[in-house]
């Protein structure tokens, strides 16, 4: 160790910021002999797609580890043996005479009961499972979690259902009726992370003696709360939670000593490369396709957990009854929303079916990135667990049955993967994140409904 010590003094002794690569024999915490097992951090992530997937296309018919990929699914191949398909699960608490969609999103990670609002007083029911594991696994990194999407949060009324359309644009919830910010533009989210890291570029260091911003603004933010409206709130929301996260990075030294010593030089690199391809993609920007910034963000989960800057993310391709355009895509015409309500036209299905497969060849993009970065004998995915699903099942009817799931990585090795999982029907969806909190040996007796962890899926 102290070699360790001694040589990235030397680094720091020239005026560089550059850290040492990772070598397994030096690293505080790892091996030293080849005959004991290898410990990485674990990591999760959520992908979250609205609108549901059209099960005659979705679900595979064999189970099992020879099961066929389905038509939709067929991206996932040269990541299969990698991934578990889970049929059958449901999310009980989502059922609502009242509503399509927002009961199935805000509750996606909860598996709780959504209170009835028109307003800002929203409840999910209870903390979120990313938060859960954030407040396990997510202390010891810069950012404890980290909360993506592509579309702005909707304030006001669905006056068809009679809910608050902020349900419909956040799965991450600190508690009950506190959702957690997201992060919608990849400059914004790459800079908080790593502005300070990429070569070439000044940083910005903040004053370590100044006190916190959070205090001196607190009483006027409060006032200043209460005179603004819904979307208004959220925007100060999301400036107070940045604050707030780069007030962590200094308060936390060890975090960012020890931040900084992943940053490798392969690690430089590929910050550099992403810092100019955000450049790029904000200059040629225009237009609908929005295959290249959900990248962007699924690259920056990458490196977050390629640094350890965190080891938590969720992401949301879309709010609830999005109506994104997917005119991109050859053949598609219509907006995703209009396409779910397919009626079992022929011609809105096969627009329905290409929209979920792009959307899941977006997943499978980050699985193979993720298992593209080599870590120990392994590699990133084999540390991580990457959840892909939505919140309901058929688009056409709004079912809340046999929801359209998928599960990559095993999470340090502590799950069995590469095969079809088909559940009794109504099986709660509870039941496998009680399974994940297991894995990443969690202490829980249950969670939310649940019944049971799938003994089946761990080691």
């Amino acid at each position: 160790m102290k070699h360790t010590f001694a040589r990235r003094s030397l680094l720091k002794g020239l005026g560089a910021s550059i850290a040492l690569p990772f070598l397994e024999s030096l690293h505080p915490g790892s091996v030293y002999a080849a005959s004991k097992p290898q410990h990485f951090p674990q990591r999760f992530a959520c992908l979250f797609m609205p609108n549901g997937a059209y099960p005659s296309a979705w679900t595979p018919k064999e189970t099992g580890p020879d099961y066929a990929l389905s038509p939709i699914l067929q991206p996932l191949s040269s990541i299969r043996g990698k991934v578990n398909v889970l049929s059958g699960l449901m999310n009980k608490n989502s059922i609502s005479k009242f509503d399509g969609h927002y009961t199935k999103t805000a509750n996606f990670l909860t598996s709780m009961p959504i209170t009835r609002t028109v307003d800002a007083k929203v409840n999910a029911g209870g903390t979120s499972l990313d938060q859960i594991m954030a407040q396990h696994i997510g202390q010891d990194t810069l950012f404890p979690s980290l909360q993506y999407g592509i579309d702005r949060i909707r304030s006001g009324v669905d006056l068809a259902v009679g809910f608050t359309r902020l349900y419909g644009g956040t799965i991450s919830w600190a508690d009950a009726a506190t959702p957690c910010p997201r992060e919608i533009e990849p400059r914004l989210a790459f800079d908080r992370l790593f502005r300070n890291h990429i070569p070439g570029k000044k940083p910005l260091p903040p004053d370590p003696h100044k006190k916190s911003v959070l205090d001196l603004v607190q009483a006027d933010a409060k006032q200043l709360e209460r005179k603004l409206g819904i979307e208004d709130q959220n925007k100060l929301g999301e400036y107070l939670e940045a604050v707030r996260s780069v007030e962590k990075r200094i308060t936390a030294p060890k975090n960012l000593k020890d931040f900084e010593a992943n940053i490798t030089a392969d690690v430089r690199q590929e910050l550099k490369s992403m810092d100019l391809r955000i450049d790029e993609w904000a200059e040629y920007s225009q237009g609908v396709d929005v295959t290249e910034k959900v990248r962007l963000m699924i690259d920056i989960m990458v490196l977050a957990f390629w640094s350890d800057a965190s080891r938590v993310a969720t992401f949301m391709f879309g709010n609830s009854v999005s109506q994104r355009n997917f005119s991109f895509l050859e053949g598609v015409h219509d907006a995703h929303h209009s396409v779910s309500h397919h009626n079992k036209d022929p011609r809105m299905l096969d627009q329905y079916i290409k929209i979920t497969r792009w959307h899941i060849e977006q997943y499978t993009y980050m699985l193979e990135r993720l298992d593209s970065i080599k870590e120990g004998d392994g590699t990133l995915l084999d540390s991580s667990m990457v959840l892909f699903g939505s919140g309901l099942s058929d688009g056409d009817r709004h079912s809340p049955y046999d929801l359209p799931i998928v599960l990559g990585g095993s999470g340090g090795h502590k799950l069995h993967t590469g095969q079809h999982l088909q559940y009794e029907s109504k099986t709660p969806l509870s039941n496998l994140y009680r399974t994940m909190l297991n894995a990443m040996d969690i202490p829980v007796e249950s969670f939310a409904d649940s019944e049971r962890s799938f003994s089946e899926l761990l080691v």
